[in-house]
């Protein structure tokens, strides 16, 4: 029998307690086999020659194995600015025998042209696969799921676009991660996948890029660093946005406008910008932080003035559920703010009250319906634009992670730094998510979490650092003297 599709079972969406398997039949090797919507099984079917036989899957061992997966990676929205970008960086610092890519998306005819693209530019390419499909019905994101092991998707608004694509990857035992950072999508998420991500042994990994890598990953070396050195991890975190220099695509900023919208007419999403701790497992969502600083503040571990972060209402509730998913190797009591430090004295202070005065007003802006419409169609660039391929090169970024905890010879202060001389938005996030997905292609991880809805930090961990390190970015910790830092507070 050639090229014909045997189906055993039922539809997960018709009967949820049956086995659905695709068998694929070629003269010309043994079946290919895809076994889709069995969460509760958590099996797969292996066909050699006439026997079948069943068992559990592993990272190594997927629904179709993944040495018949044709792919490594899908760039899911590789049409798109950040896609295009993370299509870009892949093929250049990889080669086809490295890494198997195909480039996903709606539009074929604008795929090809990225292909074309590519593949004239560099060498060791003659050709990246195309794969069609919608982003809104999950039949046609399933075919594409089963194809690799590995998705990075680009594609957002996420609450409008995230969800089919979830639900495509655990069904097809195909790992996941992105670039969101709409929390109230998060939250849906977390609540309507995790189980079902766990059981199936799939990753799903949000806030993959600038969002929120420097600041999970920053707060994890320095808890690291502060276990190895002094036997117990920082009590208190503070993130600080430092000097940058980018640009912000019409994408990034429609899935800005959405949060807003959902915080506006969502009383779920209200409550989760509302709650510090609404990313944390059901059941664990309260603690010792109040949520996130709305006002000029004095630094709290350090000299000078503090203004509130606008990138605080993601990054917080990351690296809170990073501590929550790992069971609380930095504390239940483990307390972590984010903000942008404006330097001391009163020129500090007043910079200070300027950040914090044009964020509230922002803020209230897009929350009036009238007024975040006329900023959608007036201000923001339409969804699609952003940076050329030069100008996503063309910036600077540093996050600072500083801790304080107190061992057996009393307090002691760690720094992590995270940066990069590029865009954080485009260059540094295609190398974030990128290098994301290449580590969970190759189980290049640091994690006991075999599945579930993650961070960068419990899914992947500190090899992360590793491979960023390896194409150029900073990430280093060390001890704080005592002349750059507030031993009190």
């Amino acid at each position: 029998m050639s090229a014909s599709f045997r189906e055993f079972g039922c539809r997960q969406n018709e009967t949820p307690d049956l086995l659905t398997v695709l068998i694929e039949e070629d003269r010309r090797q043994p079946a290919l086999t895809r076994v889709c919507y069995s969460h509760q099984y958590n099996s797969y079917l292996d066909r050699r020659g006439e026997s079948v036989v069943i068992g559990r899957w592993g990272h190594n061992h997927r629904l179709m194995p993944d040495t018949e997966r044709p792919y490594d990676v899908v760039v899911w929205g590789a049409t798109g600015v950040a896609g295009g970008l993370l299509a870009d960086y892949l093929a250049s610092q990889y080669t086809p025998d490295e890494l198997s890519i195909a480039l996903g998306g709606r539009d074929p005819d604008r795929l090809e042209d990225i292909n074309a693209t590519l593949t004239g530019r560099y060498d060791a390419w003659s050709d990246l696969p195309v794969v069609v499909g919608d982003a809104t019905e999950t039949d046609t994101l399933r075919d594409i799921a089963c194809q690799t092991t590995v998705v990075c998707t680009t594609v957002g608004p996420y609450t409008t676009y995230g969800t089919p694509l979830v639900e495509a990857c655990i069904d097809a035992g195909t790992d996941y991660c992105d670039l969101t950072g709409e929390v109230n999508w998060v939250r849906e998420v977390v609540d309507r996948y995790h189980d079902m991500a766990v059981e199936s042994n799939t990753r799903i990994v949000h806030s993959c890029g600038f969002d929120s890598v420097p600041a999970d990953l920053g707060t994890t070396l320095v808890q690291s660093y502060a276990a190895e050195t002094y036997g117990t991890p920082c009590d208190v975190v503070q993130i600080y946005l430092e000097d940058g220099k980018g640009s912000v695509s019409g994408g990034t900023l429609a899935s800005f406008a959405e949060l807003f919208e959902a915080a506006s007419n969502d009383p779920i999403a209200r409550h989760t910008l509302a709650n510090p701790y609404s990313l944390a497992p059901p059941g664990e969502r309260n603690g010792v932080d109040l949520g996130e600083q709305t006002s000029p503040q004095r630094d709290r571990l350090g000299p000078g003035w503090t203004a509130p972060s606008p990138m605080a209402p993601v990054n917080e509730r990351i690296v809170r559920r990073s501590n929550a998913l790992l069971n609380y190797p930095w504390g239940q009591e483990f307390r972590c703010t984010e903000v942008v430090p404006t330097g001391s004295g009163p020129r500090g202070a007043a910079k200070a009250t300027l950040i914090a005065a044009s964020l509230a007003g922002f803020k209230t802006a897009m929350g009036v319906d009238i007024l975040r419409n006329g900023i959608r169609e007036y201000v923001f660039p339409d969804p699609g634009e952003g940076p050329t391929r030069t100008a996503a090169m063309d910036g600077k970024f540093t996050v600072r992670v500083r801790g304080r905890g107190t061992g057996t010879d009393g307090q002691f202060a760690v720094e992590a730094v995270v940066g990069a001389d590029m865009d954080p938005g485009y260059g540094a996030t295609a190398r974030m998510l990128g290098e994301s997905g290449v580590a969970l292609l190759r189980d290049d991880t640091d994690s006991s979490l075999d599945g579930g809805v993650l961070t960068p930090a419990s899914a992947i961990g500190e090899p992360l650092a590793d491979r960023l390190r390896a194409v150029g970015f900073t990430a280093s910790v060390d001890d704080i003297t005592a002349d750059g830092f507030d031993q009190g507070g």
